[in-house]
Formats: structure tokens, C-alpha cells, sequence
């Protein structure tokens, strides 16, 4: 972590341990105490302009690239968008593939970002010198978790190889299914490392609960704390469901409205400000847009702290027990954002017993896993529940099936107002009288990694309404010649 002061400004960048590129200005006052707060996002990619011009089967393919650590949920949520620009229904042995897939990238992804990201906080202490503030400083001082970590991550890569042949960038969810059913061999294969996943998943949410939360609980209580709604996906029920169902928007007195995915604009529209490449989407039935501490205005939080919220129940019979323990202590809606940790343990354990459910379901394995389609012109949204949050994909075609415009709102753009909320929240509460050290600005970019950011995936704007300038360079750094919209 690179700190900056210039003048009254705190510059912290880059924000460490989180996926893409920010970084974190706080304007200091005569005084010493913050009168203002930002996490600004500094990259810019577009897939949205991308995707125009193109087939719309080659969409679930292509969107894996937006970014090489959530893949699977892109691939996922633009298959389900294509199926409904066809208008076909996949069979049942297609989708519990495709769930099954979900639910091992889960899996994946929670491991990760609780060891790698954020977990070094809580394991070194957020004190601990940088240097040993990390995955290896963890691998150090604690080898046996360690190479716990790490060989359960591997397993979740294997399972993934093993059922769909690639477990980055995958090709296996088509338009109309999924390309390649699964064998005996290959589920024998996968159910041992799976249950091995499942008791690692019931390791960590103990282990957690009995020797890292406690020690931190005024932490959770105090960083980055806000008072938001909240959006996830239920199925009909109102219980989790990570692939498909409706979407629900809690408000933040725990009141909610259900409503199916393809309604969105409905209920969401998107803020922009100039000093963020990142879109803020709000409730449009708060009639407005305000990240203001004291009087926020149709602010709302994705990830799994708002999945834990919005559910009545996990299908699941451990997590589900560990989802009233957390309501119990914490009650509902939940609003500490360093909860956001503690909820994707429950969420790792939801998917690692659904991984074993789906294994031993007979369905899974017929042979009947896609139908044909054929090109026409239509309108489609996917949406699916993405680690980092909701994730809506939203295409246009023409009669040739060409793709004519393209949106896509991921988990991270849900909560970019939310993030700069609590990012405000903490360095307002932890910096007084101009006093800071480097374990006050962590505590600050704690904030920012409980919400797991993939920034890559959210900076897609593109669309004139943001300047952007492009300097070209040669190698020794003399400027070429400069481009801005």
C-alpha cells in the first residue's frame, strides 16, 4: 500500500487484495478530520461496445473474458440470456449441470477471497506489516491452513475440469444447454473431492466462529457500517437460489418487493458521476439518488451479506442452521459490512453441500443436455446470482441473430454507491484530528475488500457520457500522440 499526502488529501493507491485497479482519495478539513471520502475506480473496458456486431451464441463464450476469476458466472448468465433469445427451455440435466458448475465456481471463489483477500486481515491482524499481510504471510504462520487453502481451491479447478473441460474461460454452457453430459466415471471422480470440499467448508465457518470473528467483533461493529437496502434471487419459496428465481429488493427496515429478473428496469436505474469510470445503480422508488451518510436515498447492497438478508431460508440443512445463528446475532437485515465476510462462509457451505446434492442426483446424469436453436430477432435477459452479486445480462438481436445492443449489471456496479458509503463511514470514523497509520488506512480498504470488488467486470461504460483520454507512449515514455473522446 502506497500512501500519498498532498496537502489535505490522503491518496491510497492502489487499493490492495481486491480484483481490478482503485484507489481511495480522502479530503482532509483545517482540522485534520475527513470532509470527504471517494473509492474511485481507474479502468475502463467497454465489453458492452464489444459485444455489438457479434452472434449472440458466441456471447456466453466470449463475456468469460471480461475477467479471468469470476468467469463461470458470465458464462452462465449469458447462456441464460441466449436461451431466451431463442426462446427455447433447456432440458433438466443441462441446468443441473450448469448449477452444478455454479455452485463449484462458489466455492472457488469464497475460498479465495476469505484466505487470499480478505481473510489476512483477521488471520495477521490488520496491524500486521504488510509484508506479512497476505496469503503467504497466512502459508507462514499457519502451513497446515495453508495447504488446506490452497489444495481446496485446486479441488474446486478439478471438479470444474472434470465435468465441463476447462475451469477458466469455459465453452460448455450453449445456447439451448450444455455441450457435454456427464459420465459415471466422471461423477465418481467428482464426489470424493467434493465432500472433501464440504468438510473444509465446515472447518472454515467454525474455525472462524470460535477464532477470528470474536477477536475482531468491534471491528465488524464499527468499519464501514451503513444503512442500505438490499438485492439478491429466490426461488419461489423465497429460499436461495444462486442460478435462477426471483430477484427481491429488500429496503433497509427489512420490507421487500419480489419481482422477475427480466423487470429490472423497473425498480433499478443508474447514476453517473465524473470522477468514476463504475455506474451507480439505484431503487427508483426512492425518487432519487444520494450517497449521503445521514439521508441515503435508493442505495442498496448485492454479495452475499444481501443474499443472507433477502432469503428466508438456505436448502441446505447446514447452512440454513448457520443462517438463523447469524440472524440471531446479528438480526435482519444485518447491516455491518464486515458481515459480508462471515456470510460468504455460510454461503461456501451452502454450495459445498449443494455440490454433493446435485452428485448423487439421478437427473444430473441423462444424456439429454441441450436442444437446437435457431436465429431470430428478439430480446433476452439472463440473470444470475454472481459471487460478488447480482448479475444481469441484457442483449438485442436482429433476424440474423447479430447482436445489436448489450448491458450488463454486475454484483460489483450494484454496490458501488454502498462501497463509497462505507469507505466514507470508515475513514470518517477511524481518522481524527489528522492522526492515521497504516493500519487506520487498511482498516479503510477493509471496508472496500468486504464487498469482494471485481472491478474489471463493473467499469463498462462506454458510451461518450464519461471522458476518456488515451495517451500513446513509446518505450522510452516520449508521448506519441493523444486520443479523448
Amino acid at each position: 500500500m502506497e500512501v500519498n499526502k498532498m496537502g489535505k488529501m490522503l491518496t491510497i493507491a492502489p487499493v490492495t487484495r481486491l480484483e481490478g485497479h482503485a484507489k481511495v482519495t480522502i479530503q482532509l478539513d483545517d482540522a485534520g478530520n475527513v470532509a470527504d471520502a471517494k473509492m474511485q475506480t481507474v479502468e475502463l473496458r467497454g465489453f458492452e461496445k464489444f459485444a455489438i456486431g457479434r452472434p449472440v451464441e458466441e456471447m456466453p463464450r466470449i463475456t468469460t473474458s471480461i475477467c479471468g476469476v469470476c468467469p463461470w458466472s458470465h458464462h452462465l448468465a449469458s447462456a441464460k440470456t441466449t436461451d431466451v433469445i431463442f426462446g427455447v427451455q433447456i432440458p433438466s440435466a443441462g441446468r443441473k449441470l450448469r448449477e452444478l458448475c455454479n455452485a463449484v465456481a462458489f466455492t472457488e471463489e469464497h475460498i479465495l477471497h476469505f484466505y487470499f483477500l480478505a481473510g489476512p486481515d483477521f488471520v495477521m491482524g490488520p496491524g500486521a506489516p504488510y509484508t506479512e499481510r497476505n496469503v503467504i504471510g497466512i502459508a507462514k504462520a499457519h502451513p497446515e491452513l495453508g495447504k488446506m487453502v490452497v489444495h481446496n481451491r485446486h479441488n474446486g479447478a478439478k471438479i470444474l475440469n472434470i465435468v465441463s473441460g476447462k475451469s477458466i474461460h469455459p465453452v460448455t454452457a450453449v445456447p439451448g444447454g450444455f455441450t457435454k453430459p456427464l459420465t459415471e466415471a466422471e461423477r465418481q471422480k467428482c464426489l470424493p473431492i467434493a465432500n472433501e470440499i464440504l468438510e473444509f467448508a465446515k472447518f472454515s465457518i467454525k474455525n472462524a466462529k470460535e477464532n477470528i470473528f470474536p477477536k475482531y467483533m468491534d471491528a465488524i461493529k464499527t468499519i464501514g457500517t451503513i444503512n442500505t437496502g438490499f438485492l439478491g434471487t429466490v426461488d419461489e419459496n423465497g429460499a436461495m437460489n444462486l442460478y435462477d428465481g426471483k430477484l427481491r429488493l429488500m429496503t433497509a427496515d427489512g420490507n421487500f418487493t419480489d419481482f422477475a429478473y427480466d423487470q429490472y428496469l423497473d425498480y433499478i436505474a443508474e447514476h453517473v458521476e465524473p470522477w468514476s469510470y463504475m455506474k451507480f445503480p439505484y431503487d427508483k422508488r426512492a425518487g432519487g439518488f444520494s450517497m449521503d451518510l445521514n439521508n441515503p436515498k435508493g442505495i442498496y447492497r448485492t454479495n452475499t451479506l444481501a443474499r443472507i438478508n433477502v432469503v428466508d431460508s438456505i436448502p441446505t440443512p447446514l447452512a440454513n442452521q448457520e443462517l438463523q445463528e447469524f440472524r440471531q446475532a446479528f438480526g435482519r437485515p444485518a447491516q455491518h459490512t464486515l458481515l459480508y465476510n462471515y456470510a460468504r462462509l455460510i454461503e461456501l457451505l451452502y454450495n459445498a453441500e449443494y455440490v454433493v446434492q446435485l452428485l448423487n442426483d439421478p437427473e444430473i446424469m441423462s444424456r439429454e443436455t441441450r436442444v437446437p436453436v435457431t436465429p431470430r430477432a428478439a430480446h433476452g435477459i439472463g440473470c444470475t446470482e454472481a459471487p460478488r452479486g447480482t448479475l444481469i445480462h441484457d442483449y438485442e438481436t436482429d433476424a440474423n441473430g447479430m447482436v445489436t445492443k448489450a448491458n450488463l449489471i454486475v454484483g460489483t456496479t450494484h454496490n458501488n454507491a454502498a462501497i463509497n458509503m462505507s469507505v466514507t463511514q470508515a475513514a470518517t470514523t477511524l481518522i481524527q484530528g489528522g492522526n492515521y497509520n497504516e493500519e487506520i488506512l487498511n482498516k479503510v480498504e477493509m471496508a472496500i475488500r468486504a464487498y469482494d470488488p471485481c472491478l474489471s467486470c463493473a467499469t463498462h461504460n462506454l458510451d461518450g457520457s464519461i471522458a476518456v483520454k488515451v495517451d500513446i507512449v513509446d518505450h522510452k515514455g516520449k508521448l506519441l500522440a493523444s486520443y479523448k473522446n
